[in-house]
């Protein structure tokens, strides 16, 4: 597939008249192929889809914000004419009416693909609770996807829509986007509507969005959200005041030292400390601020009374056909029982007395930043210990409906194991607008993570030494089917090195800091599949690493980097313009 389904990208080509949504559609069911992921729990055939096609003959594309758009649909949300599983089949129903969400983004012009996999009943952040199979990461099949939104994800992060939509109870519109690389958006409970959504915890429940960046995600957002007099959760949104995402000064929460919990992934917590610096540098002042109020709040989602909200959600089915749910979510929602209605008014009350501790805390800053996951598991890890696990990576998600937050959910760099790692940014309700700025200022920062090249399943690389075409690792990326997008230069802000102590093809670019002069560097960008990416940064030796490259033409992708601490007795090449030039200096 030549083209990319970035959602601007598309409009463009719409607009332009180059292209056809039914191409789109094509190019997209053919890349589907046999699902190894497991996205997919039901497939829209071509003619089911071409229905939607029809429907735009006559549209302007420029009156639609989403015309021909191609978008997935977590499994517990309604498509009218497609089951409803919630991840049980035995459950499944058929709507004849789209949710409300669905048929807000289809009106603007947008083209359901199908419904995908989920963790059961939306009971799990891990994605691997499925009758359909463990939806796999779109980085490393042997790795958890993060649930329970898993196909929505991966859909957009394999290319195969240009955006998702998910549910959020206890972080399934986060976690999932930290393990994919994505934008993940987790609105304001009610901003969107939940009609014709299967409820996980009907009280807390919120549609979330999956997007390739930001500006998608604002498209998406705009459209999707509205209030819904059907809907008794649905909320008018309310002015935000203080837009703190845009603002040059603001005061940005970091949980405690002792409260940071990477469960022994010491490449996360190097990772989130790179972006508390990068925080600052956009004038973010941090304060250092207690956790505790809000992991407090994340117990009673699992240990108090709202695991009888579950129940509750499913309660019928759950009597009469128990035998067909996933054991380990049978575990939990059969522990919902043991609670009474006095222990719903105690649970209630302690959550109320919390959220006035935590009222303190967002008097003192504007936000809140935190690791979406302190770390990732391999399936075979999860399906060991489905119970903690799961727990520890919710330790950052599990407070936010319950302390009525707003989220968003960004990429942060990528671990040595080539996994993507990332960040939530937190406010109260109705700060969405504020925390969308801010998250798209820290992606262009150059600490923040570019914008993938992954909307066709791809990425891309900027390489400067040896991985050059023609050099002796270049077979590295040719092995993996990478192939050359472009022979360019780097922005104008970067020092070449030859690092001492290696063999010689060990050169190292560095990002000059503020003020220092710095040069154009000679790169090429390489494109591989994402699932050969991983291999690929997991052999990428100390001090280098895979960081944020600029090009010359502004655009930013992943790229070597060198740590700072290893040039202080490194040879400047700078001047050579590039690794080839000084390779060829040596030789002259």
């Amino acid at each position: 597939m030549s083209h990319t389904l970035a959602i601007a990208t598309l409009r463009q080509q719409y607009l332009a008249g180059s292209l056809q949504p039914l191409k789109v559609v094509k190019d997209i069911l053919a890349r589907i192929g046999d699902d190894p992921h497991r996205v997919w729990i039901h497939r829209l055939p071509l003619d089911e889809i071409q229905k939607y096609i029809v429907a735009l003959q006559d549209k302007d594309p420029a009156e639609l914000p989403l015309y021909g758009i191609p978008f997935a649909i977590k499994d517990n949300i309604d498509l009218a004419g497609a089951p409803t599983t919630a991840g049980c089949p035995e459950y499944a129903y058929h709507p004849q009416r789209h949710a409300t969400v669905v048929r807000q983004l289809i009106n603007a012009g947008a083209i359901p693909i199908g419904k995908t996999n989920l963790d059961q009943f939306a009971t799990g952040l891990n994605g691997t609770r499925s009758p359909y199979g463990a939806c796999r990461n779109a980085f490393n099949p042997e790795y958890i996807s993060g649930g329970s939104s898993s196909g929505s994800a991966v859909a957009v992060a394999l290319g195969l829509v240009s955006f998702s939509l998910g549910t959020d109870t206890a972080g399934s519109g986060r976690v999932p986007a930290a393990f994919n690389n994505l934008v993940g958006v987790k609105p304001t409970r009610g901003w969107l509507s939940t009609r014709g959504v299967v409820p996980a915890c009907r009280s807390l429940d919120c549609v979330s969005i999956f997007a390739l960046n930001t500006t998608d995600a604002y498209s998406v957002l705009s459209v999707a959200a509205g209030y819904d007099e059907q809907d008794a959760y649905s909320r008018q949104a309310l002015t935000h005041g203080f837009d703190f995402g845009s603002a040059k000064r603001f005061r940005f929460g970091v949980p405690r030292a002792d409260q940071l919990q990477f469960f022994g992934n010491q490449d996360a917590a190097a990772l989130f400390q790179k972006n508390v610096v990068a925080m600052e540098a956009l004038g973010g002042q941090k304060v250092e601020t207690d956790f505790l109020p809000f992991l407090q709040s994340a117990r009673r989602l699992y240990e108090g009374p709202w695991v009888a909200e579950r129940y509750t959600a499913i309660r019928e089915f759950f009597e009469a056909k128990q035998e067909f749910i996933h054991p380990v979510v049978r575990e939990i929602i059969a522990g919902a029982k043991k609670f009474s209605a006095a222990d719903t008014f105690d649970g209630m009350y302690q959550l109320e007395a919390l959220r006035k501790e935590t009222a303190l805390v967002w008097g003192k800053i504007d936000c809140l930043l935190t690791p979406t996951a302190g770390t990732i598991y391999c399936i075979a890890e999860m399906g060991a210990d489905p119970i903690k696990l799961n727990a520890n990576l919710g330790y950052y998600t599990n407070f936010m409906n319950l302390l009525d937050c707003a989220a968003i959910a960004v990429p942060a760099g990528f671990q040595t194991n080539g996994l993507p790692f990332g960040i939530t940014l937190v406010a109260p309700a109705h700060q969405d607008i504020p925390l969308l700025h801010l998250a798209e200022r820290l992606l262009g920062s150059t600490a923040g993570a570019a914008e993938q090249k992954i909307s066709e399943g791809r990425i891309r690389v900027a390489v400067c030494g040896a991985h050059l075409e023609g050099l002796p690792l270049n077979h590295q990326l040719t092995s993996r089917g990478a192939h050359l997008v472009a022979s360019t230069r780097s922005a104008a802000d970067y020092k070449l090195y030859a690092l001492p102590g290696g063999p010689p093809y060990r050169p190292g670019m560095v990002r000059v800091t503020k003020g220092e002069a710095g040069s154009t560097i000679e790169v090429e960008v390489w494109e591989m599949a994402v699932r050969e990416f991983g291999s690929f940064v997991a052999g990428i030796p100390a001090p280098l690493g895979i960081g944020v490259v600029t090009l010359a033409n502004g655009e930013k992708v992943q790229g070597f980097v060198c740590e700072q601490y290893a040039v202080a007795d490194a040879e400047d090449i700078t001047h050579f313009g590039g690794w080839r030039a000084y390779l060829a200096s040596k030789t002259a």
